[in-house]
């Protein structure tokens, strides 16, 4: 096994707490798939045959509808604790036997995973992770018309020459006096490349001593927030680097051992000595401007693949998620319109419109630029036009929404008019209303 892959699916979608109050964020319906499903079909599409997932007992329960070839060990966290992602791994490590391939439940992507895994093994790389331009979503927001907009706070990547290996990362909140960079990096890097308008993916390629490293610091709570900047800035540090590449020396060891009763492949070990050696005495070297060793002798390198083409963002805020059903059924395979699907023919729908399993159209309806869920059923003369409807909704004759999302198992009267709303779980709307820009929610606790 050359790598596990491992993927955290126990966030709750704090930023987009409108769908997630009634629906873990794993499981909310893109393109009629839930969420989960996509990082998934990126480990399967690739010849990933096994997963672990870290997610919650809720989500757990409701694994059985997420059907995959890809074998899925399912493990839980306390959901009334509050842990991040390296607390996850951590409470787990003792599944992991190898280096391993961490993702998020949040990623859709159609990016070559190679990619990331290629520098990983080629640079012997403790760490190679995967950002992507950040998007600035043009559509409007149910709910959001005329407010204004959060501003995300930026990262600073600084590559070298080849763009590739990691040298800075750090967020503008944690530079209040200022971007500096230290003299180590400077002397082997004289010139860096300093870029701000990437979002990091939340992929991440991870030697397992830095899984080991990680377990035995408990200071450590978020892989991205805590633990991947201090990799970065720690791979100058002789100490640390040391007490990391001793862990790494000790799993190829056990792993040399663990492989001596099957010598019919090689081991990873002898494809490490064999590529150490071919660097020993070749002429490549990683930089310019001196005849340093490659590497300038580093042995903790961290490295980034940078996506500038193609589709590759994470589903955490509303403006993602009515991004991601736009762009699902690029990903999916499956005809838009659903064979099981009940359409009369006296209907008009559009080609960039996805419909559900079990749903009922009925006469004289139009459907344009939508996404429609599972067992909805939509009555007579109803317009839709650039909306998100979920599963299980009812709506009523005459009715026309439009740039709208209604969550699941809600029931919009007959003749309501909708423009740029958003309809919590389970919502009903009163025949005839007319709602513009409104999020319409549970009641508020008090």
């Amino acid at each position: 096994m050359e790598l596990q892959a491992v993927l955290m699916a126990a966030g709750g979608g704090s930023r987009m707490t409108d769908l997630t109050y009634n629906t873990p964020k794993p499981m909310l319906p893109v393109g009629n798939k839930p969420l989960i499903w996509y990082p998934l079909n990126l480990l399967e599409r690739v010849g990933f045959e096994e997963v672990i997932i870290i997610t919650t007992r809720e989500v757990q329960k409701m694994m059985h509808t997420v059907k995959m070839k890809i074998k899925m060990d399912i493990v839980c966290i306390k959901e009334d604790e509050d842990k991040g992602t390296a607390d996850a791994l951590r409470q787990y490590q003792q599944k992991i036997k190898t280096d391993v391939l961490v993702l998020s439940c949040d990623l859709i992507t159609d990016v070559a995973l190679h990619e990331v895994v290629d520098l990983f093994r080629a640079h012997d790389a403790m760490l190679a992770m995967l950002m992507s331009k950040v998007h600035d979503f043009t559509e409007t927001v149910p709910g959001q018309k005329g407010k204004t907009k959060t501003v995300e706070q930026r990262d600073f990547v600084g590559v070298d020459q080849t763009g590739k290996r990691l040298l800075f990362l750090a967020n503008e909140a944690d530079l209040e006096d200022g971007l500096s960079i230290r003299k180590s990096i400077l002397r082997k890097h004289p010139r860096i490349h300093i870029k701000t308008g990437l979002m990091d993916t939340h992929l991440y390629c991870l030697k397992k001593a830095v899984v080991d490293f990680i377990s035995e610091r408990k200071s450590f709570s978020s892989i991205r927030g805590d633990f991947i900047p201090y990799l970065v800035r720690k791979q100058f540090s002789r100490t640390i680097a040391s007490q990391i590449l001793k862990d790494d020396a000790d799993d190829q060891s056990q792993r040399k051992d663990d492989s001596s009763t099957n010598q019919e492949l090689p081991t990873s070990s002898q494809d490490k000595y064999l590529l150490q050696l071919a660097r020993e005495r070749s002429c490549w070297n990683d930089h310019h401007g001196d005849m340093s060793e490659a590497y300038h002798g580093g042995k903790l390198r961290c490295y980034v693949h940078i996506v500038d083409q193609g589709l590759c963002y994470r589903v955490n805020t509303l403006a993602a998620y009515i991004e991601a059903n736009r762009q699902a059924p690029k990903l999916i395979d499956d005809p838009p319109i659903n064979s099981l699907a009940v359409i009369s023919e006296r209907c008009q729908i559009g080609s960039d419109t996805v419909i559900g399993a079990h749903c009922q159209i009925a006469d004289k309806t139009s459907i344009k630029r939508s996404t429609i869920g599972n067992t909805t059923t939509i009555k007579e003369k109803v317009k839709i036009a650039n909306s998100i409807i979920m599963h299980g909704v009812t709506i009523k004759d005459g009715c026309n929404i439009q740039s709208s999302l209604i969550c699941s198992n809600a029931v919009i009267g007959k003749g309501a008019d909708l423009k740029y709303c958003l309809v919590g779980n389970g919502q009903q709307i009163e025949a005839g209303a007319e709602r513009t820009n409104e999020v319409i929610g549970p009641p508020m606790e008090i």
